[in-house]
């Protein structure tokens, strides 16, 4: 099981590496019903993104996967 302090960790982690793309999701963070429940099971949430970010970040995916 993962701790919020890990999770947290993972969402900076995220925002950086999406940075270095030129990527910004606005809505990224942890989900906090997620870290309220017994035991806490923490999730990211991505949230939504306009359509020129999907782009950008699909291509950055496919990019990484060559």
């Amino acid at each position: 099981m993962h701790s919020p302090d890990e999770a947290d960790a993972c969402v900076q982690e995220l925002r950086v590496a999406l940075a270095a793309h030129g990527i910004t999701l606005p809505s990224l963070g942890l989900d906090l019903p997620a870290l309220a429940s017994r035991p806490a099971r923490p999730l990211i949430t991505l949230g939504a993104c306009n359509l020129l970010t999907a782009q950008a970040l699909a291509a950055a995916l496919r990019q990484g996967a060559a």
